[in-house]
């Protein structure tokens, strides 16, 4: 066999697209998380569920899976419509997954009520100052000594 026709085999192999993938790679690949690590916590973490099942790190994903996917209050409901093991572009991780209509709405009408809740501003101050210290200070010394 020459060396050329090893090359060929080797590269239609990598072409062909797999029928499996690990789910910390596809999420990773998806753009779901930053990185494959994050992914992995996720699952380990319980935030990842594949077909209604907690996710292993190592489980793998097929076409139709549907993922059920936790991050912070916000809760995403996919169906995986492709696979891939390689970080690409947006564009082209956004083709990866569908979202259901169900999750859609559920997230947007989260978003809204985030949004209309109000805000609680903490406006005391930290620690006292240096002439607010000796102010107490003085006054305890006060206190003490009558």
């Amino acid at each position: 066999m020459a060396w050329f026709t090893i090359l060929e085999e080797m590269n239609d192999l990598e072409s062909s697209s797999p029928t499996t993938v690990r789910v910390d790679r596809w999420l990773w690949a998806a753009r779901l998380f930053k990185t494959r690590s994050l992914a992995a916590k996720a699952i380990v973490g319980g935030k990842v569920q594949v077909n209604g099942k907690r996710a292993k790190r190592a489980s793998h994903l097929r076409l139709g899976d549907r993922l059920r996917l936790r991050k912070g209050p916000y809760e995403q409901q996919l169906i995986v419509r492709r696979l891939s093991q390689h970080r690409g572009p947006a564009s082209e991780a956004v083709k990866l997954y569908e979202e259901t209509q169900e999750s859609l709405r559920a997230r947007e009408s989260l978003a809204q009520q985030r949004k209309a809740a109000p805000t609680f501003d903490f406006r005391e101050k930290g620690r006292p100052s240096k002439k607010e210290r000796r102010q107490l200070r003085r006054l305890k010394t006060r206190v003490d000594t009558d």
